[in-house]
């Protein structure tokens, strides 16, 4: 079954928003876990684990280039298309991110 895709607000404002360090934080969204990460100030939201081996993204970071990167194994996802950049070939699952005037949305 298809499911329409729907924006979700995840968030009224940006610092409600729980990043740590390394500009990774985990959200809930329509009652599932993702991760929302900041980056050159833009927002980006993708599966809160690895494709690979499931890492979990909010202990990874984000490298020089604006990838998010896999405390497991180091491999790396373009978070804006979701390719892996190290060349597994894995895809790293994401959504598009809005900052509208009431709040944070997620288009999952």
């Amino acid at each position: 079954m298809f499911h329409k895709p729907r924006w979700i607000k995840v968030a009224d404002y940006i610092h409600e928003i729980p990043f740590g360090d390394n500009n990774i934080a985990e959200v809930t969204a329509n009652g599932k876990k993702i991760c929302i990460a900041k980056f050159n100030n833009t927002l980006f939201a993708f599966t809160h684990k690895c494709p690979h081996a499931s890492g979990y993204f909010l202990s990874g970071y984000i490298d020089a280039l604006g990838n998010v990167v896999c405390p497991l194994h180091r491999y790396k996802f373009c978070m804006k298309n979701g390719r892996n950049v190290t060349g597994e070939g894995y895809y790293l699952k994401h959504w598009p991110v809005e900052v509208r005037e009431d709040g944070i949305y997620v288009e999952i």
